[in-house]
C-alpha cells in the first residue's frame, strides 16, 4: 500500500514537471537558450506567462507570453531546418487557463467539445481563432517559424497561437520571409548549434476589437556556436508596417529595444556571445 502510495506521489510530482506554464525557463526548458540563459527582465510585460511549448509530450520551443495583449514576446528554438510540409492546424495553449487543464497544445475544437470549455473562457487567457480573421493587410506572423524545423511534430507545434503575431503580409511574404529562408541559411554556414530569439515590439495598434496587439517592429536574433572557442551572432529588426528588414549586430539590436521598451538595458544572450 505504501509502495503504491509513493508510486502515485512520484507520478504526480513528474507530470507537474512537466507542465506546459512554467514558474522559469531556467528550471524547466533551459536547453532552447545559449548556456541556458534566457532574455534578461527588460522585456518582461506587466503580465507575463513563460510557456515551455509542449506537443504529444515533447518540448520544441519557449516562449514568453503577454497575457494583456495576447501575443508572445519571443519564441526561442534551436534553429535545425529541414524539408516538410506545412501544417495547416491551428492550435492554442490550454494551460494559460490554469493548471487543470491539458498540458500540451491542443485544438479549439478539442478544448470546447472535450474539455468542457467555452470559446469565452479560452479567450480570456490568450488569443482565438476569430481574432485572426477577416484580416486586412495583416497575416499570421510566426515567431518560431515552421521551416526552421526538422519534422512533422515540430513543425506543428509552432502552429500554436501563442507563437503568433499579427504581421505587415507584405512584410510577412517579403523582407521577412527573406531573412528566414536566404540569410538565415548564409549565416548558418559553419554552425554547429545555432540559439535563435525572435520577438515582437508590443505597438499602439489592436486587432479584433482591441483584443490582441499589432506589434510596432518585429525583430529576431541569433547566436552560433562554431566549435567550442568560437561563436558568431547577427540580428535583425524591422518595422510591421514596412516591407524592409535592417542586419545589425546583436549588440545594435539589443540597444534597439532598450530604446523601444524604455527600460533595463536588454540583453537576449548570455555574455559570452559576441556583441559586435
Amino acid at each position: 500500500m505504501l509502495l503504491l502510495l509513493l508510486l502515485q506521489v512520484s507520478a504526480s510530482c513528474l507530470w507537474l514537471g512537466h507542465s506546459e506554464v512554467v514558474t522559469s525557463f531556467e528550471s524547466s526548458c533551459p536547453q532552447f537558450f545559449f548556456r541556458e540563459t534566457p532574455p534578461n527582465e527588460a522585456l518582461e510585460p506587466e503580465s507575463p506567462a513563460w510557456v515551455c511549448q509542449r506537443y504529444k509530450n515533447q518540448y520544441y520551443f519557449a516562449t514568453l507570453y503577454d497575457r494583456n495583449r495576447r501575443i508572445p514576446v519571443y519564441s526561442a528554438y534551436l534553429y535545425q531546418p529541414g524539408r516538410g510540409t506545412r501544417p495547416k492546424t491551428w492550435l492554442v495553449e490550454p494551460q494559460l487557463m490554469g493548471p487543470t487543464y491539458p498540458k500540451t497544445m491542443e485544438r479549439e475544437w478539442t478544448l470546447l467539445n472535450y474539455f468542457n470549455v467555452s470559446l469565452e473562457q479560452l479567450s480570456k487567457s490568450q488569443a482565438i481563432l476569430q481574432d485572426y480573421k477577416n484580416l486586412t493587410g495583416l497575416n499570421r506572423g510566426h515567431l518560431n517559424p515552421s521551416g526552421h524545423h526538422p519534422d512533422s511534430s515540430s513543425r506543428t507545434a509552432t502552429f500554436t497561437l501563442t507563437n503568433i503575431v499579427p504581421q505587415d503580409e507584405k512584410l510577412n511574404g517579403g523582407a521577412w520571409n527573406n531573412y528566414e529562408q536566404q540569410t538565415m541559411v548564409r549565416r548558418t554556414q559553419g554552425c554547429n548549434t545555432t540559439y535563435v530569439v525572435v520577438g515582437a515590439v508590443p505597438g499602439n495598434n489592436y486587432i479584433a476589437k482591441g483584443r490582441v496587439n499589432k506589434p510596432s517592429h518585429i525583430w529576431s536574433s541569433a547566436c552560433c556556436e562554431v566549435d567550442t572557442n568560437h561563436r558568431k551572432a547577427w540580428a535583425v529588426i524591422a518595422e510591421n508596417d514596412k516591407n524592409e528588414v535592417q542586419l545589425l549586430t546583436l549588440g545594435e539590436l539589443e540597444d534597439m529595444l532598450t530604446q523601444l521598451y524604455g527600460r533595463d538595458q536588454v540583453s537576449l544572450f548570455d555574455s559570452d556571445c559576441p556583441r559586435e
